[in-house]
């Protein structure tokens, strides 16, 4: 649920980058933030396991317009694919505004896509985040690779029917500006909505989400 800060007149959303180990997530934020003046970012915080896999989160926020007058700053997180980080992935997930589901098209991990997707949908569930409501985006990474599933078998087998879905390479930095722009429109168009409802009864709550 997004957060309305008053004092400096700023709505915070957090986006939450999801998907199996070494899918991509954090590649897609690192090219995001490589992509954003740097005036206009927060500082970017990794922490990594000894094998340089992400282990807790990403940090990233990014101003992307307004609302109603408010400037809007995006927070990324990126949740730990494997699965020994289960709590750690429900822990980020608590507050999210949007979610990116980002799967791996090699065809070896498709068993950990579907573990993924299975975990995602656990986390909705445990949060009570309506698959309707949430705005949820999938990303099919590593279409640069060799022995990948054909993108159509991944949307049928992986993506929630309607979802908007994406090609990309995060590596070249193909598909993921796009990637998140799309989840970025859908999350402010409910924070707006969000906000027209709260005005009709009176006002406007003041929620504070995740971390």
């Amino acid at each position: 649920m997004a957060f309305i800060d008053y004092s400096k007149h700023e709505i915070s959303c957090k986006l939450v980058y999801c998907g199996p180990g070494l899918s991509g997530k954090t590649t897609n934020i690192v090219r995001i933030f490589q992509s954003v003046n740097p005036d206009a970012r927060g500082e970017l915080v990794s922490l990594y396991t000894t094998f340089k896999r992400t282990l807790f989160f990403d940090f990233l926020p990014v101003d992307l317009g307004d609302i109603a007058g408010f400037r809007v700053r995006f927070h990324l997180y990126s949740v730990p694919g494997q699965a020994c980080y289960a709590g750690v992935r429900r822990l980020v997930f608590r507050g999210a505004d949007g979610l990116v589901f980002v799967a791996d098209s090699t065809r070896e991990r498709m068993d950990a896509n579907i573990e993924a997707i299975r975990d995602l949908y656990e986390n909705m569930e445990f949060y009570n985040y309506s698959v309707g409501d949430m705005p949820l985006v999938f990303q099919l990474n590593k279409r640069d690779m060799e022995d990948i599933h054909p993108a159509k078998f991944l949307e049928e087998e992986l993506c929630t029917p309607g979802a908007p879905v994406f090609e990309a390479s995060a590596y070249r930095n193909v598909g993921v500006r796009e990637t998140f722009m799309e989840a970025g429109r859908r999350v402010m168009a409910e924070v707006r909505e969000g906000m027209d409802k709260d005005l009709l009864v009176g006002g406007i709550s003041r929620p504070v989400s995740g971390f």
